[in-house]
């Protein structure tokens, strides 16, 4: 449904993406991870159509990015990180305006609009002015515009920044939604837990580089020759500290005011043999609990050879 074929984009001297390949599959939430500045946006704008490509080339649903822009324009629904509204329309007018543009008849028009402000749960603002609608509102009804048309792809340009809690969590809920819809997704965002619970996949981008991305499970499992460890001491805590900071196994230790974070390249074996040696050594312990990886932690595990 999307795919780059080494892509990378230049402005000047300086290379933005490097030759990217990437394939998502439909009916895929797609989650593109990374810092701001990491590429995210050069590629989402190039899906686009928005700017031109350095060098490779992308399809959308079957269209050219660059051979069929109209043919891809006519198959997503776009939400850019930095959106607009149109001052002194109702929403019910700012989602007509869009709809005209798609080319969508008169008497098909009403019961879109209806439909999608149902699905927004935006039916109670239906006349209200767009410049009075709060952020978030805002960012609703933004989201409502990509879907007039009904597009089988949405790109999603950091959709939940700027949003508080309660309005995060309704918008992972509308990803959800979507993706039940048969929507393939491709959605962009620098904090990683908004992306946990609602992607089948991920791509993690550093520098331009694309480094890792597959199925979210199966990056899991890459990554889980690292075992992430959450131990909570009650006595002899610095001993504990000292003990995990000698093993030989240690690739990182956090050090929180309740707890400490042990990553270790070791096995089950390895962790009952580090367990047996802190109570051995008369550390007192509350928990010793062996989790699995966070996209957190995949992230800083995936990007921690690039140099600085």
């Amino acid at each position: 449904m999307i795919q780059l074929e080494g892509f990378g984009k230049d402005y000047g001297d300086f290379t933005a993406v490097e030759n990217m390949d990437l394939k998502i599959e439909a009916g895929e939430t797609f989650g593109f991870i990374g810092p701001n500045g990491a590429g995210k946006s050069t590629t989402i704008r190039f899906l686009a159509t928005l700017l031109k490509a350095s060098r490779g080339r992308g399809e959308v649903a079957g269209c050219d990015v660059m051979g069929d822009p109209m043919g891809v324009r006519r198959s997503i629904g776009y939400m850019p990180d930095n959106f607009g509204v149109y001052d002194g329309m109702r929403v019910w007018e700012f989602l007509d305006f869009f709809a005209v543009a798609y080319g969508i008849n008169r008497t098909a028009r009403a019961s879109i609009i209806d439909n999608v402000l149902e699905l927004l749960d935006l039916g109670h603002k239906r006349d209200d002015f767009v410049n009075g609608l709060s952020r978030g509102m805002k960012q609703r009804l933004c989201l409502a515009k990509t879907l007039v048309h009904d597009p089988p792809v949405l790109i999603l340009d950091e959709p939940a920044s700027g949003l508080d809690p309660r309005a995060r969590v309704e918008v992972k809920a509308l990803l959800k939604e979507l993706r039940k819809m048969g929507k393939t997704i491709l959605i962009s965002s620098h904090i990683l837990t908004e992306l946990a619970d609602c992607c089948t996949s991920i791509g993690i981008i550093e520098r331009g580089q694309l480094l890792m991305h597959g199925p979210i499970d199966q990056v899991y499992r890459q990554i889980r020759r690292n075992r992430f460890v959450e131990i909570a001491f009650t006595e002899n805590g610095d001993a504990g500290i000292s003990i995990l900071r000698s093993s030989p196994a240690l690739r990182d230790l956090e050090i929180r005011p309740d707890r400490v974070i042990a990553e270790l390249e070791t096995d089950d074996a390895g962790l009952a043999q580090l367990l047996g040696y802190l109570i051995a050594q008369g550390v007192k312990m509350r928990s010793f609990n062996d989790r699995d990886p966070t996209l957190e932690d995949v992230f800083m595990t995936v990007t921690q050879g690039l140099v600085s």
